[in-house]
């Protein structure tokens, strides 16, 4: 059989952003206590997580990215209805 030439890419391939140690991260809740997200400020990045599985993977997000899901969630871009 002749060798594939197709090269397997990895999940994170051109992930920009370091990885984290969280295991120390503030984590906080909402003011509201409305849902389980939770976010932390770690090393100039933004980490957010479900609070009901913190085990789970963190979403990771720059500070410009940040801005910008605030922004879009003020202004109803995510609302289902």
């Amino acid at each position: 059989m002749a060798e594939s030439t197709i090269q397997q890419q990895s999940p994170l391939a051109g992930w920009d952003k370091p990885e984290l140690d969280l295991s120390n991260a503030d984590w906080h809740s909402s003011s509201r206590g409305l849902g389980d997200v939770q976010i932390a400020f770690v090393e100039g990045f933004i980490a957010m997580r479900n609070g009901d599985r913190p085990e789970s993977p963190s979403l990771i997000f720059t500070p410009a990215e940040w801005g910008a899901f605030v922004s879009g969630a003020r202004e109803g871009e995510f609302d289902l209805t």
